[in-house]
């Protein structure tokens, strides 16, 4: 890797295969050095409003939202004229675009061009020929609906990923320009948005982890981690609660290189706003703790959104919100400032009209030459800022080499070298502990050696036992720590650290509740799991077996709905080495959050299991038969796996031949050859069971037609544990009778 520049590494790193990959971060770590990588310049794969509007523009108290006159610092004035031009490119190719696959949302990127125009086109630092490069500025557009504006501003500014004609192939299968950004899809796109809330918490993540890594890399002379999320959000975003638990976090943490874009147009999917939504957002983001900024004319009003931006940039102690008043669908003379732009295509008769109102001669995805010129500098200048910030980087590294390495492994995503050794093995003679308690075990053993690793838990910590003891807290005055405390938002958690996954490849976020509580959280979990974003979950009081808290707080179909979910790991581990093995595959799979169940109640460790065998998700750990063939297999998670080796001795004891196989992770076993699952479930053998403190859903693809699964189709009960246990069935007596009436 010494011979590849930092951003060259990123970018080899980011060409893994897609969803279900097995490719490990391992194995990427020890291929990486062999890969060719191209030299740098070959890489990569009139305002119309209504009078309720007016009325709430001259409402607004102006006061604290003075703002200046003076424009960005950073942005070279373009004349109107060609800024215009270019605003109205940009609505023009998401209103051809939306047109042509007769599908789409074109209000927004209508009343949204201008403020995307000068994010990209004088504000934001990037290099559109590397999307990867590390100290780009980031942009999430969280009202992810309006994504025709995000690939109109990418195929401008010269992204590869979004020429002419894949802005023709929007929303087509195999297209780069899905029906929402996808990160996976669209190099250039930062994350996945598109289910509303999302986006905004995605961003937070991505400036706590800007915050977090300057905190730790730079220094005196030497800055190397120095960019600004920016993000736009709409009326939905605000509405949903995710975004209010993110928000209030970034203005807990202090997080100033966050700078949101609140598109104020007043028209949700419904109608006006007012039917439903009329606080005033301001305020509230003002008592979070933000900046808050008021742009009235976000139709043509250039300076006032340039200079909101500079003044935003000198607000260094808080992240800022500027409230952009726009009107939807900004252009049509018919439907702009209508719920009927935003979800549908104008219709033939009212793209012409919308052509003749803005003045625009040209045909379909035209882009004017002028136009075309004035974008095209955007390839030079972002090479020459990705190579001046190389250059400070090889100082930097001269001068911090042990620093760098740690940077280097956080920014490219390869491991160290040999941190998997950190992780402890046991023994049966090892006293036993509840798998929350040693899943901190792993976590402490990881933190020296992981240099990425960062997380914390929704108010649970203590009881999660998520804390790295040698780490104090991440907090607006120490950024550097490691210990994320985010209060109790499981939704806002759990999306704040897709952003954070997906800011670095080699950020391995963590974060942690009760797993019956991942009900509150499944949206952002699915958007790991879509993303790719290699969040690990852990999740802990996993059953039952948590007592006297009771039902509500008593998993019973979780385990199911995540196997059931793609692209996401679900580990139960029983003991020590699984909960280590568990850890090992979660850290190597950066492309795959994992979930980690774990228990609140002391478990044995077991004779039989390993951190290897956790690593195929289903394997022996006893077995008294020859010739593959025992008389009955019997099969557990977790708590219940105990239950189905005690269950196994005692029909040993009759004479049996009995394996006990562990199912740590369905996912895994699924991915081995059809010659190792023989090994384990030999199709001649029928005879079997299954034990599991959970629904039993899904455990019919194992047991098969002929055995039989014990499981909990019902909801809990408040009762001490072995209580709980006796009564719902969950015993070796059960098991050893199960087995009796199947072989």
């Amino acid at each position: 890797m010494a011979s590849l520049t930092l951003s060259q590494a990123a970018l080899a790193r980011s060409a893994v295969p897609r969803h279900g990959s097995t490719t490990t971060a391992t194995q990427q770590s020890t291929s990486l050095s062999t890969l060719s990588i191209p030299t740098f310049s070959g890489l990569k794969s009139t305002t119309t409003s209504s009078p309720r509007a007016a009325t709430r523009l001259q409402s607004f108290s102006t006061r604290r939202h003075v703002i200046s006159n003076a424009a960005v610092e950073t942005l070279d004035k373009t004349d109107t004229a060609l800024v215009e031009k270019s605003v109205n490119t940009i609505r023009f190719l998401a209103i051809d675009a939306v047109e042509k696959a007769n599908s789409g949302h074109p209000g927004l990127p209508m009343g949204c061009a201008p403020m995307g125009h000068i994010l990209y086109d004088e504000v934001m630092r990037y290099n559109p020929k590397n999307p990867y490069w590390f100290n780009r500025d980031r942009f999430v557009l969280s009202a992810g609906h309006g994504c025709m504006l995000q690939y109109a501003l990418l195929h401008l500014a010269g992204y590869d990923a979004v020429k002419e004609e894949d802005l023709k192939q929007f929303r087509q299968w195999g297209s780069k320009t899905p029906g929402h950004p996808e990160n996976f899809e669209t190099p250039g796109v930062e994350v996945t948005t598109g289910p509303l809330g999302q986006g905004i918490a995605n961003a937070v993540g991505l400036a706590l982890a800007e915050k977090h890594l300057a905190a730790r890399y730079n220094k005196p002379d030497a800055e190397i981690v120095d960019h600004y999320t920016y993000c736009i959000l709409g009326d939905g975003c605000q509405m949903e609660g995710i975004a209010n638990e993110a928000c209030s976090l970034a203005g807990h943490w202090g997080l100033g290189k966050l700078i949101a874009f609140y598109d104020d147009n007043h028209i949700s999917i419904d109608g006006d706003t007012e039917i439903a939504f009329t606080e005033t957002v301001d305020q509230r983001f003002e008592a979070l703790g933000w900046h808050i900024i008021w742009v009235k004319n976000g139709n043509n009003g250039y300076d006032e959104i340039r200079a909101a931006i500079k003044e935003a940039k000198a607000v260094t102690d808080k992240p800022t919100l500027i409230k952009v008043t726009t009107t939807i669908g900004f252009g049509s003379p018919n439907k702009a400032n209508s719920y009927s732009v935003h979800g549908a295509a104008l219709g033939a008769k009212e793209v012409d009209a919308t052509r003749q109102n803005l003045g625009w001669p040209y045909e379909p995805f035209h882009v004017p030459d002028e136009v075309k010129k004035h974008w095209s500098r955007h390839t030079p200048e972002g090479a020459a800022l990705e190579a001046e910030w190389n250059a400070k980087f090889a100082e930097y590294e001269k001068k911090y080499p042990e620093e760098a390495a740690e940077f280097k492994s956080i920014a490219t995503g390869v491991l160290p070298a040999g941190w998997e050794k950190a992780l402890p093995t046991y023994t049966p003679e090892t006293p036993g502990d509840s798998t929350r308690n040693l899943s901190q075990t792993m976590l402490n053993a990881l933190a020296p050696v992981l240099p990425g690793l960062i997380g914390g838990s929704a108010d649970l910590a203590s009881s999660n036992m998520t804390l790295m003891k040698m780490f104090g807290d991440f907090q607006k005055n120490t950024p550097e720590e490691r210990n994320v405390r985010f209060g109790v938002r499981e939704h806002g958690m759990g999306a704040i650290c897709n952003g954070i996954a997906l800011h670095s490849p080699g950020i391995i976020p963590y974060c942690a509740t009760f797993f019956v509580f991942t009900d509150y959280m499944r949206g952002a979990m699915r958007i790991s799991a879509l993303s790719e974003a290699g969040v690990i979950y852990v999740m802990t009081h996993d059953s039952i077996g948590l007592g006297e808290d009771g039902p509500t707080h008593q998993p019973i179909e979780h385990l199911a709905s995540f196997r059931a979910m793609p692209n996401i790991l679900m580990f139960r581990p029983a003991d020590g080495n699984e909960t280590a093995g568990a850890y090992k595959v979660a850290v190597e799979s950066r492309k795959r959050p994992s979930v980690l169940a774990l228990s609140r109640q002391k478990l044995p460790n077991l004779p039989g299991t390993s951190i290897e065998g956790t690593a195929k998700g289903g394997y022996t750990i006893t077995d008294n038969s020859t010739g593959n063939k025992p008389d009955v297999i019997l099969m557990g998670t977790g708590s219940e796996l105990e239950i189905a080796a005690k269950a196994a001795d005692e029909l040993r004891k009759e004479g049996k031949t009995v394996r006990v196989v562990s199912f740590v992770s369905w996912e895994l076993f699924d991915e081995q050859s059809d010659e190792y699952k023989e090994s384990v479930l030999p199709s001649g053998v029928t005879a079997r069971v299954s034990i599991e403190a959970a629904s039993t859903f899904g455990w019919g693809k194992l047991v098969g037609s002929k055995g039989k699964a014990i499981g909990i189709d019902k909801f809990g009960a408040s009762a001490p544990a072995g209580k709980i246990y006796k009564e719902y069935g969950i015993t070796v007596e059960a098991v050893v009778a199960a087995a009796k009436e199947v072989c």
